[in-house]
């Protein structure tokens, strides 16, 4: 059993599994590398300053995680003048159900792309597995044309792990997926947080 199982058995009431899902949260967010959360926020200062784009990419509960990170970041830092780039690949459904249909899903991501992205840009995949393998291709493809590749993982992080250029791990237990997306909203939201002050007193 993962640590939410063994919760869930050991807590009489909602209230209880409540309390000993957040303490678990809690510890779960104590051993992320802050120093991979650093190079992120450095790495889109950076593309800030080029005029590059970043893109955010996941399936599923990630997909939503990508929509939330391209607004805090592009939107939510208020920032016109020099903005942040950012933009999700998950939020055109045309275009993602027309690559599944004609070409597969898991090319939904390098077709954008191959279309979209220039050497310089920053690639950001977003999967709790980390073996997902639209989000995989997209990462491989992205290395091979020049793009700065970072991952947001969970678990041991799949595949991911090894291919992508950066990561920033949730280490949690296989199985674990609500709080390993807690954490990468969290992540979101530290990010967004520090950039818009960042910005500010620029």
């Amino acid at each position: 059993m993962n640590q939410l199982d063994h919760m869930f058995a050991d807590t009489p009431t909602p209230a209880a599994y409540a309390r000993a899902y957040l303490n678990y949260l809690g510890e779960i967010l104590a051993n992320i590398d802050e120093m991979a959360v650093s190079a992120f926020i450095e790495a889109l200062l950076e593309a800030r300053e080029r005029g590059v784009r970043i893109f955010f990419i996941g399936n599923g509960g990630s997909a939503a995680t990508a929509s939330h990170f391209a607004n805090d970041i592009s939107i939510g830092t208020r920032e016109t003048e020099k903005p942040f780039r950012a933009v999700s690949l998950t939020d055109n459904l045309a275009i993602i159900t027309a690559i599944a249909n004609d070409d597969g899903y898991d090319d939904i991501f390098v077709q954008q792309l191959r279309t979209q992205m220039q050497p310089g840009d920053v690639v950001v995949a977003i999967s709790v597995s980390g073996n997902s393998p639209s989000v995989v291709n997209a990462v491989e493809y992205a290395n091979s044309n020049g793009a700065t590749t970072f991952a947001l993982t969970g678990f041991d992080g799949g595949r991911l792990a090894s291919i992508a250029g950066h990561q920033i791990n949730i280490p949690t237990n296989q199985g674990e997926y609500g709080p390993a997306e807690d954490g990468h909203m969290i992540i979101d939201h530290l990010v967004g947080t520090y950039l818009t002050r960042r910005v500010r007193e620029a």
